[in-house]
């Protein structure tokens, strides 16, 4: 299992040369690239220059950090066609990208719009059935995750649409900070690991609120506190223990499911190498220097 750390905030308050250095600093061996304003923006085409490729190498060589993953986040579900289209050159790319750069695994989100769902889900089989064939032929992994506000936000339902390909190609992201959403409110992880069984390869460690809780997140006007009935959604990325997640059953569900080995075993169910854990902290930046260290140990110690 690789632990590696989700780099968001660090890319909006320094280099990469620094960024990479920071991570190792840290402790930690792999870093889980997000989207960058220089490498995979949001939505738009990859760029990743030659110069920012020689600093990114260079940075890897002197610390010995590796990139476990890729984050990129397109609209390949749509809900219009040119963005479909637009975003699966994106794809096309940012797949070459990670092949250059020995990256296996590319983890992404659904997107699209939930007042579209009907639309969105058909526009995004359409596009996995035009990128999985490139995929599988690259032998890389790419990992679907829903978020707040995609067309779909459910743990169950974004499992089953992973395993209908039947593909050792894929895999699902399970979010902890998305959890509230993924079974509307319940947060029952256990169920919801268990659920996602060998299709689960990634998993990102953040606490967050319940957002169906009264009060537990309050927007101005008050309709807006009725979870993203008005379009809106609310979540957070805490360290561990600063919300409403179960982090125990987390720990526990995942070491029954020996989700620390199975991708080692010789009959792993997947490609793309280890499984990865990934520290995916966001909300308190200043408090990163303490809390980054904290969440690699626990991670070692529990998983």
């Amino acid at each position: 299992m690789k632990i590696a750390f989700d780099v968001d905030v660090l890319a909006k308050q320094m280099d990469i040369n620094r960024m990479v250095h920071q991570v190792a600093d840290w402790g930690y061996r792999y870093i889980e690239q997000s989207p960058h304003p220089r490498i995979n923006p949001f939505y738009k085409h990859p760029l990743f220059s030659r110069e920012c490729e020689q600093e990114y190498r260079k940075a890897l060589r002197e610390t010995g950090v590796e990139i476990s993953s890729f984050i990129v986040v397109y609209r390949w579900s749509g809900p219009t066609e040119e963005e479909r289209r637009f975003a699966v050159s994106n794809w096309k790319r940012m797949i070459e990208i990670a092949a250059d750069m020995g990256v296996q695994v590319i983890n992404t989100e659904l997107s699209g719009d939930p007042n579209h769902q009907e639309i969105c889900n058909g526009m995004w089989f359409r596009s996995m059935e035009e990128l999985l064939p490139i995929i599988e032929r690259e032998g890389i992994r790419v990992e679907i995750q829903s978020h707040p506000y995609d067309f779909c936000e459910r743990n169950n339902e974004t499992c089953d649409m992973v395993k209908s390909f039947r593909s050792r190609n894929l895999g699902y992201v399970y979010s902890a900070p998305h959890g509230f959403f993924y079974d509307e409110g319940k947060g029952d992880v256990c169920s919801m690991l268990k659920y996602a069984g060998d299709e689960l390869t990634h998993v990102l460690f953040a606490d967050t609120f319940n957002q169906t809780l009264d009060c537990r997140y309050i927007a101005n006007p008050p309709w807006l506190n009725g979870r993203g009935k008005a379009d809106v959604t609310i979540h957070q990325h805490l360290a561990m223990g600063e919300g409403d997640v179960d982090f125990d059953g987390i720990f526990r569900t995942l070491r029954e499911m020996n989700f620390a080995e199975k991708q080692l075993l010789p009959d792993a169910p997947k490609a793309g190498g280890d499984n990865i854990a990934c520290v995916s902290m966001f909300g308190f930046p200043e408090k990163m220097e303490r809390q980054a260290p904290e969440a690699r140990e626990r991670l070692e110690r529990e998983l």
